[in-house]
């Protein structure tokens, strides 16, 4: 049965905690609904009413696209050992982009990983549990090296680069925060 909060919990905050990975969804009122996976100890509870992750270069960068236009964020973390639990937070987001004020005030909350290209920030507005039953059960093997690697060759310049060129835009042409931070 699901189960509805205003804010995380300690028992909430010590469940993620120990999730190895989380999913993000966004949406604009029109386009792609965009949910992608992250993993890489990139997510960070604030208080109970905040919470942020590292978001690292990718092929898009449709999170901050989307919430810049509409500012809808959700997070789902999931448990994959023996005890089921899913945990959703519901929020209204915006990112700080590579060497804003903001990104530069709250970096440390992170490990070093190379391509940080943007925090992530979520005003928390209700919480959800439920079951998880229908989850598989599986064990971690490790987090892929295979990003941190590729970014760690690519340097500073090369990854401004590719940020101009495939992070400025979402796949559906929003303009992201990214975007006009390194034009």
């Amino acid at each position: 049965m699901a189960e509805f909060f205003d804010a995380l919990t300690d028992e909430h905050i010590d469940f993620i905690k120990r999730q190895p990975m989380f999913f993000v969804a966004t949406a604009a009122a029109d386009g792609r609904i965009n949910l992608s996976p992250k993993g890489d100890d990139a997510f960070r509870v604030l208080s109970p009413k905040r919470v942020a992750f590292l978001n690292l270069t990718g092929s898009g960068n449709e999170t901050d696209a989307h919430l810049k236009r509409d500012g809808r964020i959700t997070f789902m973390l999931n448990s994959f050992d023996k005890k089921p639990l899913i945990l959703r937070i519901y929020g209204t987001g915006w990112s700080a982009p590579y060497g804003s004020s903001e990104y530069e005030e709250h970096i440390s909350l992170f490990p070093d990983i190379p391509g940080a290209r943007q925090i992530v920030f979520a005003d928390v507005g209700s919480v959800q549990t439920s079951c998880g039953f229908a989850v598989p059960e599986m064990e971690l093997v490790r987090q892929r090296p295979v990003l941190r690697r590729l970014l760690e060759s690519r340097g500073q310049e090369v990854l401004a680069e590719n940020w101009r060129t495939k992070n400025a835009k979402s796949i559906d042409g929003f303009d992201t925060t990214l975007g006009e931070a390194i034009k």
